[in-house]
């Protein structure tokens, strides 16, 4: 199994020198006490997983600034802070979430196009009990347990019944939207509860809610993942299932871990964006929220093949997606624009991954080798 960095990668310590076994360390000398440790560096910081998304959302934000003015604006009123960047970390807050919880479904081999059924299917609960003048404690707990349940019923056909992932989910996508609209009786439940809207737009220390519920659970995964071997079990799944099984792991008990999660994940974010827009729309909420979810967890340096996962840089990825979708509308182009771009990413890094363009690179970087190879 491959020896890589299981959950979120920090920059590795510089490798030591290597000499024999039992050999004195040599002396450092000026030459490599001056440069080496900055080659070093600059080599590791080049291979850092986080570099290429971190690049990509610069280069957004530097697009906004320029073309933008007072983009980059901030202000504070009544102790919190205001501004377009504050408006991009809260409206892609439910994006992080689901992000997140994808995370670990992709890193398994596996995909949930169910994301944005279970939005809708969370925001209806929550905004009908809401309206029922249930405590709101108890609204957010059904909403959770609704989304739980669809994450059980994702991972039963996945991990149990050992269908296809993206038929396996396909199913609740199709059937639990048309599920959220029969519990609304197709209406859209507009909710008038004003502690229901803290959630989505509201503001503590300073800063939205939303992204103190979004640190939270990211950290809260990462040291779970971290601190135990879990991060690890679920990389090896990912990269080989069989040899899991046959080294002792219970794969099919992480697999059904990780829909769950997803499906946890996705509730809260459907409470974020119904709080946030005062209402619950079963028919739009999280509409292709699953697609952005892939292609933010794409974008942050996970691979699509599995076993390869970077929940910092799907964080990163959310963010690139909602800067990119605000640029966008703020520079005037037809919101139609916005999906032809997701579209051209996506095949780019469906292009990007492809081992067999990576080897076509390769021999294109060294066409003496190609031209020589197998004349002794």
């Amino acid at each position: 199994m491959a020896e890589t960095p299981p959950v979120i990668d920090s920059l590795p310590l510089r490798p030591q020198d290597s000499g024999a076994a039992g050999a004195p360390a040599p002396a450092p000398s000026a030459a490599t006490s001056s440069g080496s440790p900055w080659a070093a560096w600059l080599a590791t910081l080049h291979e850092h997983p986080l570099l290429r998304p971190v690049l990509a959302l610069l280069i957004l934000l530097t697009v906004d600034l320029i073309c933008l003015p007072g983009f980059w604006h901030l202000e504070i009123k009544d102790g919190h802070l205001y501004g377009p960047l504050i408006d991009i970390l809260n409206r892609a807050a439910p994006l992080m979430l689901a992000s997140l919880g994808m995370s670990l479904v992709i890193a398994t081999r596996g995909i949930d196009v169910s994301v944005g059924a279970v939005v809708a299917i969370a925001a209806t609960v929550a905004a009908m009990l809401v309206n029922a003048r249930q405590p709101l404690p108890l609204a957010y707990l059904a909403a959770l347990g609704a989304a739980l349940l669809c994450g059980v019923w994702n991972g039963v056909l996945v991990a149990g019944l050992k269908l296809q992932p993206i038929i396996a989910t396909l199913i609740l996508m199709v059937a639990g939207r048309g599920l959220a609209q029969l519990l609304a009786d197709g209406q859209i439940i507009t909710v008038y509860e004003s502690s229901f809207f803290v959630l989505g737009s509201g503001y503590a220390l300073g800063l939205p809610v939303s992204l103190w519920v979004v640190l939270a659970v990211a950290l809260a995964t990462t040291l779970l993942l971290r601190k135990t071997a879990l991060g690890l079990f679920i990389q090896a799944v990912g990269l080989n299932p069989v040899a899991s099984r046959l080294a002792g792991l219970r794969t099919a008990t992480l697999i059904f871990g990780c829909y769950v999660f997803a499906a946890v994940c996705a509730g809260a974010a459907g409470l974020m964006i119904a709080s946030n827009i005062k209402s619950a729309d079963a028919n739009n909420a999280g509409l292709l929220l699953e697609l952005d979810a892939i292609l933010a967890v794409t974008l942050g340096g996970a691979s699509l093949a599995g076993g390869k996962y970077h929940l910092a840089g799907s964080l990163v990825g959310a963010l690139i997606i909602q800067t990119l979708t605000t640029t966008i509308y703020s520079l005037g182009v037809p919101p139609e624009v916005n999906m032809v771009v997701k579209a051209l990413v996506v095949f780019l890094l469906c292009i990007l991954q492809s081992n067999e363009w990576r080897a076509m690179l390769k021999r294109w970087k060294r066409p003496g080798a190609a031209a020589t190879g197998g004349r002794s």
